[in-house]
């Protein structure tokens, strides 16, 4: 997960010497597990109960961020580069217009991320 900010440099390593025997499997609940709290912190902040609109806002910015990393440690047990996976997707993604074509139907050849080498 090669990339030119602090915490892409930085990640890698520290995940391997702070969780040595850490595999994807352990990543990959992590993400389930804040991907939970993110939803709870919605629904409660739509529900406008529980907690302050700025706590709220608070453990949505937390669950965003800690599924990242999460997601990162996913990548780097997987040895997927998660900066070229992003951007191959993004490659095709930006191309949809859902305003012009509603209907569209894409292929599978248009939803592959043939070519990557992440």
């Amino acid at each position: 997960m090669p990339g030119t900010g602090r915490f892409s440099l930085e990640y890698p390593s520290w995940l391997r010497r702070n969780f040595p025997n850490d595999d994807a499997s352990r990543q990959l609940l992590g993400v389930v597990e804040e991907v939970g709290e993110l939803a709870h912190a919605h629904l409660k902040g739509q529900q406008g109960i529980r907690h302050t609109p700025e706590e709220i806002r608070a453990m949505k910015v937390d669950a965003v961020a800690d599924i990242v990393i999460f997601l990162s440690g996913y990548c780097v047990n997987e040895g997927i580069d998660l900066d070229e996976a992003v951007e191959k997707a993004w490659d095709t993604v930006r191309l949809r217009d859902w305003i012009a074509n509603p209907m569209a139907v894409e292929t599978d050849a248009q939803l592959s991320l043939e070519g990557c080498d992440c």
